[in-house]
C-alpha cells in the first residue's frame, strides 16, 4: 500500500511541475512577442510540433501572432528556463498593406481623440 501511494505522489508532483513549467513558458513566450513590438493571439502546446525529435527539455509551442507591422503570423517556437525562446519555423500568412497600416494609425489616432473627449466630459460632470 506504501508503494501505490508513493506512486500516487510522484504522478502528483510531476503534474505540478509540468503545470508551472508550462505558465512559465506562456509568460516567456508572450514577453518574448511583446518585447519585438507585437502581441500574441493564440498559443497551444504541441509536444509533437516541429523540431521534436531530439528535443529533451524544451517546450514546443505553435504561435499565432501580429508583430509591430501588424502582420500576422504562423510560427513554432521552442522554449525552456534554460533555452529562453527560439523559433523553428515562422510564416507570414497575412501582410499588412502600407493602405492598411495608415488606416490603422488614422483609426487608432481617431480612438484616441474620442477618449480624451470622453475623460474631459467625465473630469466636468465630476467638478459639478
Amino acid at each position: 500500500m506504501e508503494i501505490f501511494g508513493i506512486f500516487i505522489l510522484m504522478i502528483c508532483l510531476v503534474l505540478v511541475i509540468r503545470l508551472v513549467a508550462g505558465s512559465m513558458d506562456h509568460d516567456r513566450v508572450d514577453e518574448y512577442i511583446a518585447s519585438r513590438g507585437g502581441r500574441v493571439i493564440e498559443k497551444n502546446w504541441n509536444p509533437f510540433g516541429k523540431g521534436w525529435f531530439g528535443s529533451e527539455h524544451e517546450r514546443i509551442y505553435e504561435l499565432k501572432y501580429e508583430d509591430k507591422d501588424g502582420n500576422i503570423h504562423q510560427a513554432t517556437c521552442k522554449t525552456s528556463a534554460l533555452a529562453g525562446v527560439y523559433f523553428t519555423e515562422d510564416i507570414i500568412t497575412k501582410h499588412m498593406s502600407k493602405t492598411e497600416s495608415l488606416d490603422r494609425e488614422t483609426q487608432l489616432e481617431l480612438e484616441n481623440q474620442k477618449l480624451k473627449q470622453e475623460i474631459e466630459q467625465l473630469k466636468r460632470k465630476s467638478n459639478l
